[in-house]
């Protein structure tokens, strides 16, 4: 272990024969952590080599650097991971009270490098409480993760919960060995920057929630590439606290079997100003999914019911999508709760086709309270988009096609007001 002259710490992780014998290093890495913190912060370095830990608490203004290399691996055993539910009372309290890093009300954190954050994930079964994160941060402030490479997770790879300034830089996800592997979820956070990542996931890959009353608001993604076993990109299922001022540009989406782009309101909250652009995909379920509904799941146990949330302000354009599925896109709100000041523009979306006259004919239920996914309410009566329940909708330059032979029309438009249509196919009102 060394120190630098100077107040600010630079501690390297030594060779140790614990290290050999594949022992949890847990207490060697967090007295490194802690005397970093007492030494106003520092960098805490691991080198190459496999070294095993359970729960490490990062300290405010400390960085935790991986070596190229370096491999930080979870312990199998689940009793080495603490137990820290946090000060942030939300849903997620449901979910999982333990998780490999961990960051509370600690400010000016990083975890960087070009090494390698392993959760051994596979070596986790069972529910949501024997399933820790790899990376939880809560009510931080100004956090950067860049470089690193997470692996396996057991649950979500990380989860960033009432913090105020995260920026993702450049950073390569790989977790399908588990259920729950969501590749990042920003949840009641401000100020967020996801850029130049790379992340295929077992469940959605970059997915903003808002467990808690506080929303996600001013969140920037650019320049990613995401694959999904779930969803690509996703605002909700959890939405108490809703979503404002959210952008998403220059992603590339591949093989995803859910939906590309999901924005959904379910839990009541406000989803207000979000911007998406520059996208391509292949191999979706449906390259747009836009849902409000009323699940109204409460934010805490036995709290009250959510009401109707509120859906709004959303622009979409210059999305390219091949090979999606059979069903189509469908944009719903509810009656008397409609979608308000949609535009959809510059959308180039290839389907599956197939579709029958019957489907054309068929009545969609509403299903408010149903869990939302692209594909809840069936095949839908167009290939292409149907839109039910939406005020203000606006439809320009907009390419629909099919692989196959498809009977039912390219677009529906049922309880929609204020429609405004350049260059689109042609449209039924049901």
């Amino acid at each position: 272990m060394q120190l630098m002259a100077s107040r600010r710490a630079f501690l390297a992780l030594p060779f140790s024969a614990a290290a050999l014998r594949g022992a949890p290093r847990t207490a060697e890495i967090q007295k490194m952590i802690d005397a970093a913190a007492a030494h106003g912060g520092g960098t805490v370095v691991i080198p190459p080599g496999r070294h095993v830990t359970g729960t490490l608490e990062l300290r405010s203004r400390v960085r935790l650097l991986l070596e190229p290399g370096a491999v930080l691996e979870a312990s199998r055993d689940l009793a080495d991971f603490r137990i820290l539910p946090g000060p942030v009372r939300g849903y997620t309290d449901n979910y999982t009270d333990k998780s490999l890093i961990h960051a509370e009300d600690a400010e000016d954190v990083s975890i960087e490098g070009r090494g390698v954050i392993d959760g051994q994930g596979a070596a986790f079964k069972g529910p949501y409480k024997v399933r820790p994160y790899l990376i939880r941060m809560i009510r931080c402030r100004n956090v950067a993760v860049s470089g690193v490479t997470l692996k396996d997770s057991p649950m979500w790879v990380q989860h960033y919960l009432g913090c105020d300034g995260v920026a993702i830089h450049g950073i390569t996800v790989q977790s399908r060995v588990n259920q729950n592997n969501d590749g990042i979820d920003i949840d009641s956070s401000r100020r967020v920057r996801i850029s130049d990542c790379s992340i295929s996931s077992g469940d959605d890959a970059i997915v903003l929630k808002s467990t808690t009353l506080e929303p996600c608001r001013g969140v920037a993604i650019a320049n990613c590439t995401l694959s999904s076993a779930c969803n690509a990109f996703k605002l909700g299922t959890e939405s108490n606290g809703g979503f404002l001022d959210v952008t998403l540009s220059n992603c590339t989406i591949d093989e995803t079997r859910l939906a590309g782009i999901a924005l959904e309101i379910v839990d009541g909250g406000e989803m207000n100003g979000v911007t998406i652009s520059n996208v391509t995909m292949r191999g979706v379920g449906a390259p747009v999914f836009v849902r409000l509904g009323n699940r109204a799941r409460p934010s805490v146990p036995d709290g009250p019911r959510q009401p109707v949330g509120r859906l709004r302000n959303v622009s979409i354009s210059g999305v390219l999508a091949r090979g999606g599925g059979p069903v189509g896109c469908a944009i719903a709100g509810l009656p008397g709760h409609p979608a308000e000041n949609l535009s959809l523009t510059g959308l180039r979306l290839e389907f599956a086709g197939g579709g029958t006259a019957e489907q054309a004919r068929r009545e969609i239920p509403e299903l408010p309270d149903a869990y939302p996914e692209f594909q809840m309410f069936g095949p839908l009566p167009a290939y292409g988009l149907y839109c039910r329940h939406v005020k203000g909708l606006r439809l320009r330059d907009i390419e629909l096609e099919t692989e196959k032979p498809d009977l039912r029309p390219p677009l529906v438009c049922s309880d929609v007001e204020e429609l405004r249509t350049d260059n689109t196919p042609r449209v039924t009102q049901a």
